[in-house]
């Protein structure tokens, strides 16, 4: 049967999960979580909530999912190595230098690929299965015909979120929360920028950013037969009540089968913000899927209702097997078996003849069936009984008690951990001397004369820009790499047009190609491309580094939330890039904030941009020639003054990159680049690079 896995962002909410029927729980230990803001677990009490899950059949997946820096590696081998001390049974990751690491260190404990890796294709789910993902967790974007698709050709398990919040962003890819004040989603710190208001050119009262809550609870069975192992509850923010509700009402629609109006009601009652939507799965985007949190008063009778399902009483939920063998003259032996096979035997006292009333198996069953208050049930009994013997309700409760109780101690246990050696990573300082120039436009029109004349060492063109103006091909100097800029989102039904342009355009001399996700690597080696790995790829630390060099990659573009000592420690195994100039991209939206504004598609006229309540206006732009929205900073990010620094960091090569520029603007930056003029706060930003993130 398909898993219901529930947040634990607390002991209590861990409880209500298991109380209330989920399979397995999700959650973090420590900060190095996507959600370090609950309250989550210490090193010292994850083994007790380990054990306590294991006693009752529940699987317990810790969360390690966001970009860690080289200096907290140290810390993560320790939270990898404590979590297999405690016996948890997977661990959820989005960098892939992480997930090198814990197979070195837990070969034996399986690694989930977290939806902050931003999988939403069959390539990805391959890509993740080859560093040792046993299962992936999908992007939230996906439709049903999409996660069909993918389950069907799968190498791995497959899980998918059907309850709870949806970020506006393609998970991975939003900076919003970061560069606005430091609190970087990708590090579990994200402040929801997204949920504030925003006008479209104005100050207004409008909320573009905040979807409403995702509710898959009427397709279960659909995504069951689909062949989908896992659907995943949002929600370690949220109080235990919540948990307890939600999982009640998912795990009795996996038993029944249906959902009950009153149930449906419950789940909006608890929390939601204007009802619920399913606008991904059902391929239905757009501005009904939008909605705010009411403050609405909370249902005292529905959270005291919540509270008693974890509060009193044991949910039975393990069924064992007794057996026993009471022979006259011999002492009672008495046994219990779980499901796993695990037994556990206790000796009584010997049997005395019976005076009015001798003990029968079925009354012997019946009393060893008392498990109340315990997480198990009778399967039954099997045993050899001789007639005419009696023993004491006393005498048979105490050995039930101790046969239960040394069960639990079994199930609870930990299996032993035998440490593995974390990889020791080769030193590569990288690239000695001044750093080259790259640019990187979003039009054709912004390869001017002037940029063409610098000869930058790889001009960046987004694939769709390419396949509209071939021109461009010829024009390139013969010491600059043409390289087209893929999509950061390409799902299986768009990538035979994407790869039919392709294979075009290396016919036609273009041989090099950028990409911002795990999944379009593979793809790019297949046709016979150079690949370029993009920011998207949130390079953050030198083990993601290495995985990437490792996979070929000709180079990668270290994150923009890093900061320059960092950017400066961190190894360099292959060429790495900087971003130095540009309107960086603060979110990545399957929405199109486009049309939604108008409800009709514009993408070709002026930029809208949405402003905030402080009157900061952010551009929106589409995403190399899809459907899809970035929100852009409002500032630009500026460091041409700093290239005598950053010549220090053993960097590669420096980007411009260019957006919402005219040719005109293009040109001007260029000289700017030349003179190394002064920076502006005013107008301009230095980003991360000096302030880093939380």
């Amino acid at each position: 049967m398909i898993e219901l896995l529930s947040p634990a962002g607390s002991m209590e909410a861990l409880i209500a999960a298991v109380q209330n029927g989920a399979d397995a729980v999700y959650l973090g230990c420590g900060s190095h979580n996507a959600r370090a803001g609950a309250k989550n677990f210490t090193p010292e009490e994850l083994p007790a909530a380990v054990s306590y899950c294991h006693v009752r059949g529940v699987k317990v997946h810790l969360t390690v999912n966001t970009l860690t820096t080289d200096r907290e590696q140290v810390q993560i081998a320790e939270l990898i190595r404590r979590g297999a001390e405690a016996g948890v049974d997977a661990f959820i990751v989005q960098d892939p230098g992480i997930v090198r690491l814990c197979r070195a260190l837990a070969p034996e404990i399986a690694v989930h690929a977290s939806t902050q890796m931003g999988v939403h294709s069959l390539d990805g789910v391959k890509a993740a299965a080859a560093m040792g993902c046993s299962r992936v967790v999908l992007a939230r974007e996906l439709s049903r015909a999409e996660i069909a698709h993918i389950c069907r050709e799968s190498p791995v398990e497959i899980e998918v979120f059907c309850h709870g919040a949806l970020c506006m962003s393609v998970s991975g890819q939003c900076y919003l929360s970061s560069l606005i004040g430091r609190r970087s989603g990708n590090r579990g710190r994200c402040a929801q920028p997204c949920r504030l208001p925003y006008g479209y050119g104005r100050r207004e009262e409008r909320y573009p950013l905040s979807l409403k809550d995702n509710c898959l609870i009427e397709e279960l069975n659909e995504l069951s037969l689909m062949g989908v192992a896992s659907v995943k509850i949002e929600g370690r923010m949220k109080r235990p009540e919540y948990v307890a509700v939600v999982t009640r009402i998912y795990r009795t629609a996996l038993s029944d089968g249906a959902v009950t109006p009153e149930n449906a009601a419950r789940l909006e009652q608890v929390f939601s913000r204007q009802g619920f939507t399913k606008g991904y799965y059902e391929k239905s985007i757009g501005a009904e899927m939008f909605g705010t949190r009411q403050d609405l008063r909370p249902d005292r009778a529905l959270l005291a209702e919540a509270r008693a399902t974890y509060e009193s009483g044991e949910l039975p939920r393990v069924g064992v097997q007794f057996y026993a063998k009471i022979l006259a003259g011999e002492p009672t032996k008495l046994a219990v078996e779980d499901p796993e096979g695990r037994r556990c035997v206790v000796k009584g006292p010997v049997p005395e003849a019976a005076r009015t009333h001798e003990l029968t198996l079925e009354e012997l069953s019946e009393r060893l069936g008392k498990t109340g208050g315990t997480p198990y049930f009778s399967r039954g009994l099997r045993g050899v009984l001789d007639p005419g013997l009696s023993l004491s309700a006393a005498n048979i409760n105490t050995m039930r008690r101790e046969l239960l109780t040394q069960l639990s101690a079994l199930r609870g246990r930990p299996p032993v951990y035998t440490p593995g050696v974390a990889p020791a990573p080769a030193r590569a300082l990288g690239f000695r001397g001044a750093p080259a120039l790259t640019v990187s436009v979003s039009s054709a029109v912004q390869v001017t004369p002037r940029v063409l004349g610098h000869k930058p060492a790889v001009l960046y063109v987004p694939l769709s820009e390419l396949w509209q103006h071939r021109e461009l091909i010829g024009m390139i100097p013969r010491e600059t790499e043409l390289c087209a800029v893929l999509p950061r989102v390409i799902t299986d039904t768009e990538q035979p047009e994407t790869e039919q342009r392709l294979t075009a355009l290396r016919g036609e001399g273009v041989h090099s190609a950028a990409c911002g996700n795990l999944g379009h690597a593979a793809m790019l080696k297949r046709l016979g491309f150079r690949v370029r790995g993009d920011f998207g790829l949130n390079v953050f630390s030198s083990a993601a580094a290495d995985y990437w060099h490792g996979e070929g990659l000709a180079s990668v573009t270290v994150s923009f939330e890093a900061s320059l000592p960092q950017i400066r420690d961190m190894d360099k195994p292959l060429p790495t890039e900087l971003l130095i100039y540009g309107r960086l991209p603060l979110m990545l939206t399957e929405n199109c904030l486009i049309k939604n504004r108008s409800g009709v598609c514009a993408c070709d006229g002026a930029v809208p941009k949405l402003v905030d309540r402080k009157g900061e206006a952010f551009p929106v732009v589409r995403d190399c020639g899809t459907c899809r929205s970035v929100l852009l900073a409002g500032r630009k990010l500026y460091l041409l003054d700093k290239t005598d620094t950053l010549s220090q960091l053993g960097l590669w090569a420096l980007r411009l990159q260019f957006t919402t520029e005219s040719p005109q603007e293009v040109d001007a930056v260029v000289k700017q680049y030349d003179l190394r003029d002064p920076f502006d706060p005013a107008t301009q930003t230095r980003g991360l690079y000096l302030r880093g993130v939380e």
